[in-house]
């Protein structure tokens, strides 16, 4: 693939081997549809295989989000549907293996609201930048399905298990000041500045030494490494509540706008 196969990703060259990666559905919030979801796979090889590219920045077009989670559509096919299952979860690994095996660096410039698939991108970054406004949620459980995605291979790291049970299972939203006070992001900053200071941070990066930095991030990816049994498990977790009685009414609840009443709770 190359910069021009993508439908739902725009890019921008800039000076010092700096690549703008813009998340382009802003008629959706940004929401991943099946397209834009195998795109995420997808786009960290093309960027690592870029002798031009030296560090990726990601953000969401519009002011509103980064990426809303996943397309109700998109989810909808999911539920009961193993085959359909099968391809996402697949995809969803590759989202994670992809963005750690990606030698450049990546900066996510989170503008907005992030949940699900584009949450996994904006944490996963290298180096996550928040505007103090913007909130995020995993939001898994409110789907009646289990956190999937990327959360349980990096949370306890970041933030430490303790936080990391309490907006996993609660599913509450976490705005840009307090996900830098508990560690979840690297930088917390006002809107107004969030794309300067994530081009400042990529321009320095940019010059720096490419092998020194590179190296870097493959050992501390290390730690991450560690956790691999723990997210593959989490992940097929996941995937087995598409299967089960309450994520059809975790979906119903998030279409019409109202709190789910879950199978599993009755009786």
């Amino acid at each position: 693939m190359n910069y021009a196969d993508f439908q739902f990703l725009t890019f921008e060259n800039r000076a010092n081997g700096v690549l703008v990666i813009t998340i382009n559905r802003p008629e959706a919030m940004n929401a991943t549809n099946a397209r834009l979801h195998w795109e995420l796979t997808k786009v960290w090889g093309v960027v690592n295989d870029d002798p031009k590219t030296r560090v990726a920045v990601i953000t969401g077009a519009g002011d509103k989000a980064f990426s809303a989670g996943g397309d109700l559509t998109w989810i909808s096919e999911m539920v009961g549907n193993p085959d359909k299952i099968s391809a996402v979860m697949t995809e969803a690994s590759d989202i994670v293996y992809n963005m750690m095996a990606c030698e450049k660096i990546i900066i996510s410039a989170i503008n907005g609201v992030a949940v699900g698939a584009g949450l996994a991108v904006a944490i996963l970054a290298d180096i996550s930048m928040m505007a103090e406004e913007a909130k995020i949620t995993d939001g898994h459980v409110k789907l009646g399905v289990a956190a999937g995605d990327h959360a349980a291979i990096c949370w306890p790291l970041m933030c430490g298990m303790a936080k990391a049970k309490y907006y996993l299972l609660t599913a509450e939203f976490i705005d840009g000041r307090e996900a830098e006070r508990i560690g979840l992001v690297s930088l917390a900053v006002p809107r107004a500045q969030l794309m300067e200071r994530a081009l400042a941070t990529a321009d320095k990066l940019g010059r720096g030494s490419q092998p020194a930095i590179r190296l870097t991030k493959r050992s501390l990816n290390g730690w991450m490494n560690l956790s691999r049994p723990v997210f593959e498990s989490s992940l097929a977790m996941e995937m087995m509540c598409f299967l089960g009685k309450d994520a059809p009414e975790g979906v119903a609840a998030v279409r019409e706008k109202r709190a789910p009443v879950f199978p599993s709770t009755l009786g």
